[in-house]
């Protein structure tokens, strides 16, 4: 009876630790389907902000302390 409880035990915090993952898992694959059948059917996309962040590109240069020559 004791081993029983004690994988009892174990399966619960499996679950316990697990099933947030799991939850948002789930979430997840939702969000993108949902995503999907609006691209499917053609609903319109929400407009572009003049505000909106734009992605920064980063030039790469030598570090300063180098002797290279650019």
């Amino acid at each position: 009876m004791n081993t029983f409880l004690s994988n009892l035990v174990i399966a619960a915090l499996l679950t316990l630790v697990l099933l947030p993952s799991l939850l948002g898992h789930a979430r997840e694959r939702r969000i993108d389907r949902q995503l999907r059948e609006a691209e499917r059917n053609g609903l319109p996309r929400p407009p572009e902000t003049a505000g909106a962040a734009q992605p920064v590109v980063a030039t790469r240069r030598p570090f300063a302390g180098s002797r290279a020559r650019v």
